[in-house]
């Protein structure tokens, strides 16, 4: 092992993925023995004449305390959703958009967001855009817009497509002066980095345990600093004081996050997602931080070289976990990839390389040079064509 593979012990013997590289780690996680064991023991709950829910029901507590435990809040700050949109709703439904009707996004929002704050026209909010429409944006972009008739600010952590690592303090430094809210799209940087709602001080973090967090899609961890009185419009028997009393006529609601749940989670990602942390949690993420920075550092540079254009910035604070290649037949060139034993995730004219805590720079480096590899035969072929 190299020096640049110093952290590929973390968690290779957890993944089955001897005959393929896994570099869509900004998508999705590989299958995990860990998860897979999680899952059987779900099904095993099912398995006798004793309730499944009691077992099931222990497995969200979990959930909760160890989400709460990585982000570094309180266990009453965090809610259960199914989902980013989901989370989103319920941060917008607990505000009111007069007298202060500005939200600031960005450009380069994930859709799953970006539409629900869109959709707050309806209830009279006014959506400012920052960033250009490729999708470029800087910490900037977002200083210049807010003002004081702004009540919500959304930035991500780190941009879905392009994988650029905004500036959340400063930011959230700046909403604050003027009195607005901050929520944090912590999705691309959970579980790869460390993420401290402390640090960052913004008021809502929203990060899912599909992506780098080693879990499935179905459940989503949403942080609320503040705890109070705000009721959400979408509700259910989850956001009640007691859940377990089954009263369909009594509609009161917790002093704690827990009031922004609705229906019953879905459990299969529950477990998945205990599972996906316990793995995490024997990180040192200052070190996977570390290990990734100087992995896409050198991938980059290796692509650049190769006259490919690398849209994720050089600068190592400027950047995620993932490298986003712009190629014109991004799509076409992932299952070309894919062929070859390596899976990427394409989007919108890149294609992401994204690496963890395992990932070596003996597969990144065979991943660019496959990359180089195809845009070399495609430049040909269109050389080809246009001569006859």
């Amino acid at each position: 092992m190299t020096g640049r593979d110093v952290a590929a012990w973390a968690l290779r013997d957890e993944f089955p993925t001897e005959d393929w590289t896994h570099l869509a780690w900004c998508s999705h996680a590989p299958r995990s023995t860990r998860v897979e064991t999680a899952l059987m023991a779900m099904v095993a709950a099912m398995g006798g004449p004793r309730s499944a829910w009691a077992a099931w029901e222990h497995q969200v507590t979990l959930l909760r305390y160890g989400f709460a435990a990585l982000v570094g809040c309180g266990r009453e700050q965090v809610a259960l959703v199914p989902d980013a949109s989901t989370g989103a709703f319920q941060v917008a439904s607990t505000l009111h958009w007069s007298p202060r009707p500005r939200i600031v996004m960005s450009s380069a929002e994930f859709p799953g967001l970006a539409h629900v704050w869109l959709a707050q026209r309806a209830r009279g909010a006014e959506v400012v855009v920052v960033g250009d429409r490729d999708g470029r944006v800087s910490g900037e972009d977002y200083l210049r817009a807010v003002d004081t008739r702004t009540a919500l600010v959304s930035v991500p952590a780190v941009t879905y497509r392009d994988g650029v690592r905004l500036p959340v303090r400063a930011i959230a430094d700046a909403a604050h002066q003027v009195g607005a809210a901050v929520v944090v799209d912590g999705y691309q940087a959970f579980g790869v980095e460390p993420v401290d709602v402390r640090r960052w001080d913004c008021d809502f973090l929203i990060a899912g345990f599909s992506k780098y967090a080693l879990g499935l899609p179905g459940v989503v961890g949403l942080y609320e600093k503040a705890v109070g009185e705000r009721r959400p419009e979408l509700t259910g028997w989850q956001g009640r004081c007691a859940q377990h009393r089954w009263d369909a006529w009594r509609l009161d609601w917790p002093h704690g996050a827990a009031r922004l749940q609705a229906g019953t989670p879905a459990v299969p990602a529950v477990y998945a997602a205990v599972a996906g942390l316990s793995m995490v949690e024997e990180l040192d993420l200052r070190v996977v931080r570390r290990h990734v920075t100087g992995l896409l550092g050198d991938a980059r540079r290796w692509l650049v070289e190769a006259g490919l254009t690398v849209v994720t910035p050089q600068a190592p604070q400027e950047r995620g976990a993932h490298l986003a290649v712009r190629h014109p037949q991004s799509g076409v060139l992932a299952a070309w990839l894919a062929d070859r034993g390596v899976a990427v995730s394409p989007r919108n004219g890149v294609v992401r390389l994204a690496v963890h805590a395992y990932s070596t720079w003996s597969e990144l480096e065979r991943a660019c040079e496959l990359v180089a590899r195809f845009d070399a035969e495609q430049r040909a072929r269109r050389v080809v064509v246009s001569a006859s």
